[in-house]
C-alpha cells in the first residue's frame, strides 16, 4: 500500500514538472508582415509595442520581416499578430479584415495574396 502511494506521488510530481512549459523572457521571433513604406513601419511597430511583453519590434521594409523580442511569460506571437492585423496588415497566417485593410492610406495598400 505504501509503495503504491509513493509511486503515485512520484508519478504526479514527474508529470506536473513536465507539464510546465519553460517560457523565455527574451524570445526572438521573426514574422512576415505585409506593408510598403515608412508609414507602414511606424504602424506595424506601434501595434506590436501595444502588446504587453513586447521588448523590441523592428520591421524591415526590404524583406517585410518584423523582428521581435518578447517576454513569453507575458505575451505570445499570436497576440502580436492579432494586434498587427487589427491595424490592417496581414501577418503570416493571419489576415486583416477587408474593413481594416481598406482603412490604410493609399500608399500602404500592399498587394494581398
Amino acid at each position: 500500500m505504501k509503495n503504491s502511494i509513493l509511486v503515485m506521488m512520484l508519478l504526479f510530481v514527474a508529470l506536473s514538472s513536465q507539464a510546465q512549459e519553460q517560457k523565455n523572457k527574451n524570445a526572438k521571433h521573426n514574422i512576415e508582415v505585409n506593408g510598403n513604406c515608412d508609414m507602414c513601419k511606424k504602424r506595424i511597430e506601434k501595434a506590436a509595442f501595444s502588446v504587453k511583453g513586447v521588448k523590441s519590434a523592428d520591421w524591415h521594409i526590404d524583406d517585410k520581416i518584423l523582428h521581435l523580442i518578447i517576454n513569453e511569460e507575458k505575451c505570445s506571437v499570436t497576440e502580436v499578430k492579432q494586434a498587427i492585423i487589427k491595424v490592417g496588415h496581414d501577418a503570416e497566417d493571419l489576415k486583416a479584415t477587408n474593413e481594416d485593410y481598406d482603412k490604410l492610406h493609399g500608399c500602404c495598400r500592399y498587394e494581398r495574396k
